[in-house]
């Protein structure tokens, strides 16, 4: 499993209109492009999308050269300040999972 996000700074005032575009889900299934998990968190000045899966280098490069997906995509531009980037995981933990003692040393 495989996890990135992509993270976009918002324009000043943006927040509403971005909140209402998450509020109305993705504009690609999901499941059908072949991800795993999905989820958009919104602060006051920025969206982070976070995708979880195998294969995610392909699976996002389909969703921004599939001309369908794309344009429902172009909703997002005016809203944004800049080019989104992406963060690959740096660091991961999950119940179950040993803590490290030589952490922090």
């Amino acid at each position: 499993m495989q996890r990135v996000a992509v993270v976009a700074q918002l324009k000043p005032g943006a927040r509403d209109e971005a909140a209402e575009l998450v509020s109305s889900g993705p504009p690609f299934d999901p499941r059908e492009v072949g991800f795993d998990r999905h989820h958009v968190y919104l602060s006051e000045d920025q969206v982070v999308f976070v995708f979880e899966g195998g294969r995610l280098d392909e699976l996002l490069k389909s969703v921004v050269t599939n001309a369908r997906e794309l344009g429902a995509l172009r909703h997002w531009e005016p809203l944004l300040e800049g080019l989104p980037r992406v963060a690959r995981e740096a660091y991961s933990w999950e119940r179950g999972d040993d803590w490290p003692e030589t952490w922090g040393e």
